[in-house]
C-alpha cells in the first residue's frame, strides 16, 4: 500500500507513535476519497492559488445498526478509540431512523468523527429483511489483537507498513457480500442511507474544511467559499445550513456519483450510485451556558446534519 506523504494530518504537530499512526490512517482514507471525489481537487487548486489553508474539520462515517449480527457504530469507532479518541457527543434524527456520535481527539487538531448508525429495525418490514439477508454475511468484528496493538502503539510501536493495510481494509473492503442491485434499488425506496451503506460499506462519507482556518479575506467565510467553488465549476447545494450569527454554519458540493459493484441475476455487474461530497463548516464563538464563557463551538447541530444526509439521495429518486 502507498502512503500518503502529502495529507493534511501529518502536517500536524505529531508527537507520539499513536498520533503519527492516527495521522497515517486518516491521510490513506483521505487520499482514497479525493481521488473519487473531483471537488476535493478543484478546492486545492482554489486554497493553493489563495495561499490559505486547509483544516479537516470532521470525518463522517455511516453504519447500519443491527442484532443479528450485532453491528453499528462500534463496528467502526472501536478502531478510533484505540487511537485515542473519546465520545463526545449524542445525537438523533428520529425522522430518518438515525443515531450518531461525535469523537474528540486529545490532539485539538485532530479531526472530530461523526460516526452515526441506521436503526434497522424501524424500517419497514421487506426492508429490514433486505438489510439482514446482506447482512449475514458481515465479516467477523475488529480483532481484539488488533485493537489492542492500537491501544499500545506508544508502548509498542509496529511498523505501519505492516499495520496500516489491516486497519484501511476495515474501511474500504466492502464487509459483506455484494448485495444484488434489486435489494439496492428496493432498500432506496424505504432508505437512501440504507441503500448508500449498502452499496459502500464503512468507506468515508465525507471530509470537511473549516473555513475559519482559511486565513485569508477571499476566502474567510462559508459564503465566499461556497462561492468559489461555484465560480470553478462545483455544483453546490443550494442552502447553506445555519442562519448567520449561528454557531455552526454547513454546506456542501454536490455528491458525486460513481459506478458500485452489485450482483445483476446472480451475475458480477455495476451501476452507478452516490458516493460522498465535500462539506464546508464555519464554526463561530458563542457563549456556553455552562461556563458564561466565549467559546468556538465544537459540537453538530441535529437539524443541519438531518438535512445533509439527503446530499447522497440518488438524482431522480424520490
Amino acid at each position: 500500500m502507498t502512503r500518503s506523504a502529502t495529507g493534511p494530518h501529518q502536517q500536524l504537530a505529531l508527537t507520539t507513535p499513536k498520533e503519527r499512526f492516527c495521522a497515517l490512517l486518516l491521510d490513506t482514507l483521505w487520499e482514497r476519497y479525493r481521488q473519487r471525489v473531483r471537488y476535493v481537487q478543484i478546492y486545492e487548486e482554489i486554497i493553493r492559488q489563495a495561499k490559505a489553508r486547509f483544516f479537516n474539520d470532521h470525518i463522517a462515517l455511516r453504519t447500519l445498526a443491527t442484532q443479528q449480527p450485532l453491528a453499528g457504530i462500534a463496528m467502526i469507532s472501536r478502531i478510533f478509540e484505540a487511537l485515542g479518541y473519546e465520545a463526545a457527543g449524542c445525537y438523533h434524527f428520529p425522522d430518518k431512523h438515525l443515531a450518531a456520535l461525535h469523537f474528540q481527539h486529545p490532539h485539538p487538531e485532530f479531526p472530530k468523527l461523526f460516526i452515526s448508525e441506521l436503526r434497522v429495525w424501524e424500517l419497514p418490514g421487506p426492508a429490514q429483511a433486505i438489510v439482514e439477508r446482506v447482512l449475514r454475511s458481515h465479516r467477523p468484528p475488529i480483532p481484539t489483537g488488533l485493537l489492542t496493538t492500537l491501544a499500545r502503539l506508544d508502548a509498542q510501536p509496529v511498523s505501519p507498513d505492516d499495520l496500516l493495510p489491516r486497519v484501511v481494509a476495515e474501511f474500504e473492503q466492502l464487509p459483506w457480500l455484494l448485495p444484488s442491485r434489486e435489494d439496492v434499488l428496493q432498500l432506496n425506496e424505504a432508505s437512501q442511507y440504507a441503500a448508500w451503506v449498502l452499496v459502500h460499506g464503512y468507506n468515508v462519507n465525507h471530509f470537511t474544511s473549516l473555513v475559519n482556518s482559511h486565513g485569508v479575506p477571499e476566502l474567510d467565510d462559508i459564503e465566499k467559499t461556497a462561492a468559489a467553488l461555484r465560480r470553478a465549476g462545483v455544483p453546490m447545494k443550494d442552502e447553506i445550513e445555519g442562519a448567520p450569527g449561528s454557531p455552526l454554519r454547513q454546506t456542501a458540493t454536490q455528491a458525486v456519483v460513481i459506478d458500485v459493484p452489485v450482483h445483476d441475476q446472480g451475475a458480477p455487474s455495476q451501476m452507478p450510485w452516490t458516493y460522498a461530497y465535500f462539506e464546508l463548516a464555519q464554526r463561530d464563538p458563542y457563549i456556553d451556558p455552562q461556563t458564561g464563557k466565549k467559546v468556538r463551538f465544537e459540537g453538530f447541530l441535529g437539524p443541519q446534519a438531518t438535512h445533509l444526509f439527503e446530499m447522497t439521495r440518488l438524482p431522480g429518486t424520490s
